[in-house]
Parts: C-alpha cells; structure tokens; sequence
C-alpha cells in the first residue's frame, strides 16, 4: 500500500523543518518546498525514507501552478498540504519596502490560496486529504508596525476557517494552526530585535505536534499554548484600540 504523500511549503527551516520530521516518523513521503535547495538536502538526508525536494520560490509568479506540475511528473498525489512557507516584516508601513511588502502579500496569502485551489479537486474527487494553514495569534487583532504580516495571517485564518466549514461532511479535513512566538529564524528574517519575543518564543516541535494532533481530529482552529490562547481571547474582549496601543508598544 502506497504511503500518504505531505507536501510541506517553507520547510527548508522552523516550523517547515519540524513538520518534515514529524510527518517522516508518522511514516508519510514528503514532498519539501523551499528556495534553498541545500538545506532542503540536507534535511532529506537526515530523514531518509522517501523524501522528494523542490527548490522554488513561491512568491514567483505561476510558481504554485509549476510547482504542482513538478511535483505530478514525479508521481506524487498531494494527499495533505502543509501551507507553512511566510515571512514578515517590522517597521511602519510607509518605511518599508513596496516591493518585499509585495513579496509578502504573495507568499503569505496568494501562494497559500493558489497551493490550495490546486490540490483539492484531487482531493473532494477521492474524498480525503487535509490541509493545514499555519496562521498566527497576530490574526486576532491588527499590528502597528508589523501591520501587513498581521494582515495577511488574518487572511489565512478567515480562508481557512470558511473553507473548513464548506467542506464539513467530506472527507477533507481543514485546520489553521495560529502559534504565537516561536523559536524558529522568523525573527531574524522579520527583524525583530526585542528579547521580549525571543522570552515568550515556544518550541517549535510542540507547535507541530499541536497543529498535525488539531488536523487529525479536523479542528477549524489550532492555538498552542495556554498563554497565546488567552492572547487571542483577549482580543474578542478588549477594546480594539487598546490592542492597537498593546501591539504598537510591544516595540519588536
């Protein structure tokens, strides 16, 4: 009996790279995505088994679609999408960059629909599979100067939470994992420089354990962490522009 095929997005590192162990032990053959074609080796070669690495950047136009493409004439069917690749930016909107906010916007939310769109026809048509959409507790509320990341992740929380409830009663399970800091390369990559982020940063492995246990079980929403489940309540309980005032003081 042929193994489940995991297509995992962004698992050249963090939480991607966890996600490729995790569903290596469960005994699944991967399908990694990543730009960097050398970590993505390397961390086959760790893993052995059947391991199947894609080096693309999908922020790219048409990279989804290609990237599908590559992934069928190896003869892998996508039995569970793992949308984990995204970065973020902090800094006010008007100082950043125009084009790597851009850049953003099209891997964080235009990448994750298009990877989504295409693989679930395969998936309604045999009645299974999963898709699991890593969000974040920024979805909850907006982020002064980080507002475009905040942005996007409540995006893929509002997508994936509508999409889990139109295919209730199929055989496809849909879950956005929402963790709040974790320890992973995100900071660096976001330019985050308080230590604030890195004393409340969780362990990569539990969140995974907490997002694959959360799509297993088909839950809409996954928030790891009793202290990033009260973050995201509090933002359904306080005023909007006292959490605009709590993020902007953060000073990542």
């Amino acid at each position: 009996m042929a193994r489940p095929v995991t297509l995992v997005t962004g698992a050249s590192a963090g939480l991607g790279a966890e996600f490729a162990r995790a569903c290596a032990a469960r005994g699944e053959t991967l399908a990694l995505v990543a730009r960097r074609r050398d970590r993505l080796e390397a961390l086959a070669a760790e893993l052995g088994g059947e391991v199947h690495v894609f080096a693309a950047d999908l922020a790219a136009p048409d990279a989804a679609a290609r990237l599908i493409t590559q992934v069928e004439a190896r003869g892998l069917t996508v039995d569970t999408l793992i949308n984990n690749a995204g970065f973020g930016l902090v800094g006010r909107f008007a100082d950043l960059p125009r084009d790597r906010q851009r850049e953003m916007i099209d891997l964080n939310v235009a990448a994750l629909v298009e990877l989504t769109h295409l693989a679930l026809p395969g998936m309604r048509a045999r009645d299974k599979g999963a898709i699991l959409n890593v969000a974040s507790t920024a979805a909850f509320q907006s982020g002064p100067g980080f507002g475009v990341y905040f942005a996007t992740k409540a995006f893929v929380l509002s997508f994936t939470d509508a999409l889990h409830q139109e295919l209730k009663g199929t055989g496809v399970r849909v879950t956005a994992l929402c963790p709040g800091p974790t320890a992973t390369e995100f900071g660096a990559v976001a330019g985050v420089t308080s230590a604030r982020f890195d004393r409340f940063s969780t362990d990569a492995a539990g969140v995974v354990r907490a997002g694959l246990k959360g799509l297993d079980r088909n839950r809409a929403i996954v928030i790891p962490g009793l202290m990033n489940k009260v973050t995201a309540q509090s933002s359904r309980i306080l005023p909007r522009a006292l959490m605009r005032r709590i993020v902007a003081g953060l000073k990542l």
